[in-house]
């Protein structure tokens, strides 16, 4: 790395670590903040980093929106929905843009969950786009001499590749949805690769941020000059490569991507070549790959039906059981009102709960079948009362929502990175999408195939493929298998059946905080979109209070610490996009200020 690349990394990280130094020195926080794991407050700051606050307006409109976390992808959208397109032509335009202007945190090297809302039948769908294991796989893939292999090590590897999802799982939808031709949904992300786009700030920093280091020679050529300083913010950067796989793709179908050819040979060469360890994917592998419709998650909250991912996602039904157990509280008047001590006591202790279920019964539902208790009324109520309004718990154990539930099943510390987007639209004919996609980490393994950026997903299974007693974790790799993720894309839907709102966030395993937090802003205080995208970040999984790192969101925490809780502040660098449309049809959106986002509409 060039001098001037490593003062700015240093001076950024100097940055961070006298904010933390000073927020510690507040009294009484934990003293561990850089909380990055499932477990509590162990690990490193969220991976995708932060760049800073962006004031940002509300969009109004009267017919369609998007919402995203750049603009030139919403811009995609935009002109899709203005041809007539429907929310799935938008979201695929907009997604193929995100991969060129946001490469660490999404693209077609990815997978993504898509829940959709089809007005005229007043169905939700839910497509898993997911990546899968190699059959290769096995479920020591991360363990080395019977320890496992140090994250970092796993990641910038072969062995973290999964299978991509994202081309064929927008495929799938676009097949029941689509509007417009699928070679036409390509046009805007090719003609910006060709001619090129500004760098943009975010961009350049987390370049910064993560170092030439962390990418294979083809990539790091890509975003960085000769003296392995990352290309500045403003130039010009074409990806000529990516616009070659793209005409292949709109033209052939997805079969150019995963069937015999240029596409698919880069991936298979990619990973048996990686640094650090290598791995096989074989051509069968990738062209066998499948996206799968899968039925919602959806439940009631305080006369709202809430509809969500459900496994390999563990947002759907964890967020759903957050809502669940706070539905026997006040969280209004009672609880003191918007973000006072009260009411974020109760929302972090029903996630505790919410969050032990989650670790030890969750995972691929191909694999691990979920208790069909978990939602019930009576194990909610019997989980409802573990939650003391005057005193925090420590660590909860999971329930047993049923006789047959998986108590045999470990102790889960598997270890998620925030390397994602979320897309929200809603169409002219009063269609929905909501859409999360991902390549795990910032910039995934770091490995580059055909012009774009390979996931890292395979390292949101347990490393460990038992816990310390023995027992087999359900989240343990095996071949064939889709990881278990946090991604929460929600639906929110009004007691007459009508589609109220469309939202979803970024962040690892802390997007079901995110998303619960949004939903209590939403349907509890009443926010607007605008609020709800601004709203301080906090929440727990299941040890301490974490809470956004700054002074005054650090303030919002320790007005829990009457309460018992541990305080731990951290860069907990959401994204959450969301559109709200009201009884008139009136819609309001906002993007999420801690990144590039904007909500656009007409």
């Amino acid at each position: 790395m060039g001098r001037t690349a490593k003062t700015k990394l240093q001076g950024a990280r100097s940055a961070i670590a006298a904010t933390i130094i000073a927020a510690l020195c507040l009294g009484g926080l934990a003293a561990s903040p850089l909380a990055a794991q499932d477990a509590g407050t162990r690990g490193r700051i969220a991976p995708e980093g932060a760049s800073g606050l962006e004031e940002k307006t509300q969009a109004q409109a009267n017919h369609f929106m998007v919402a995203a976390a750049n603009p030139l992808a919403v811009n995609a959208g935009y002109e899709i929905l203005q041809k007539g397109g429907s929310a799935i032509d938008a979201a695929i335009a907009t997604q193929l843009v995100l991969n060129l202007v946001e490469p660490q945190s999404s693209g077609i090297g990815g997978g993504a969950f898509i829940l959709h809302f089809d007005h005229t039948r007043s169905k939700v769908q839910a497509y898993d786009g997911r990546e899968t294991t190699p059959s290769a796989a096995r479920p020591d893939r991360f363990m080395r001499d019977g320890k496992r292999m140090s994250f970092r090590t796993a990641v910038n590897s072969g062995l973290s590749v999964g299978i991509p999802g994202t081309l064929r799982v927008m495929e799938l939808a676009h097949q029941q949805h689509g509007r417009l031709p699928w070679a036409e949904l390509f046009q805007p992300a090719i003609k910006l690769a060709e001619a090129g786009f500004e760098i943009s700030p975010r961009l350049n920093m987390l370049l910064i941020w993560f170092g030439p280091d962390r990418f294979t020679p083809k990539a790091r050529t890509y975003f960085f000059d000769a003296n392995n300083e990352p290309k500045p913010v403003g130039q010009l950067l074409k990806n000529p490569a990516f616009a070659a796989s793209l005409r292949k793709i709109a033209s052939g179908g997805t079969a150019a991507f995963y069937g015999p050819g240029e596409i698919s040979q880069s991936i298979i060469d990619a990973v048996a070549n990686a640094p650090n360890a290598t791995a096989v994917i074989t051509p069968s592998d990738i062209e066998s790959y499948r996206a799968i419709e899968r039925e919602p998650v959806c439940t009631s909250y305080r006369k709202k039906r809430i509809c969500g991912m459900p496994p390999p996602s563990s947002g759907g039904i964890t967020v759903a059981q957050t809502l669940k157990l706070l539905e026997g509280f006040d969280l209004t008047d009672g609880g003191r009102g918007r973000m006072q001590p009260l009411a974020l006591h109760l929302i972090t202790e029903a996630e505790k709960l919410a969050y032990a279920d989650r670790n030890r019964y969750l995972a691929d539902s191909d694999f691990v079948k979920p208790p069909s208790g978990l939602l019930a009324d009576d194990y909610i109520a019997r989980r409802r009362k573990l939650i003391s309004p005057s005193r925090s718990m420590s660590r909860p154990q999971p329930g047993n929502p049923q006789a047959s539930a998986h108590t045999d099943f470990g102790i889960d510390e598997t270890i998620e990175r925030a390397g994602t987007s979320h897309i929200s639209i809603i169409d002219g004919n009063g269609n929905a999408v909501s859409m999360t996609t991902t390549i795990e980490g910032g910039f995934g393994s770091g490995l580059w195939a055909s012009g774009f950026l390979l996931n890292n997903e395979l390292t949101d299974f347990s490393f460990a493929p038992t816990d310390a007693e023995g027992r087999p974790i359900a989240n343990r790799v095996e071949p064939g298998k889709r990881p278990r993720s946090s991604m929460s894309p929600t639906l929110v839907f009004n007691e007459d059946g009508s589609l109220h709102s469309v939202l979803g966030s970024v962040g690892g395993s802390r997007i079901i905080l995110y998303v619960a937090k949004s939903l209590v802003g939403l349907i509890d205080w009443k926010m607007s979109a605008k609020e709800i995208a601004d709203l301080p970040n906090f929440g727990s999984r299941g040890g301490a209070f974490e809470v956004e790192l700054g002074l005054d969101t650090i303030w919002q925490g320790l007005k829990v610490k009457p309460y018992g809780h541990t305080i731990a502040p951290d860069l907990m660098t959401s994204g959450t996009h969301i559109i709200v449309k009201d009884q008139q049809g009136s819609l309001t959106g906002a993007a999420d200020p801690r990144r590039e986002g904007i909500a656009r509409g007409q």
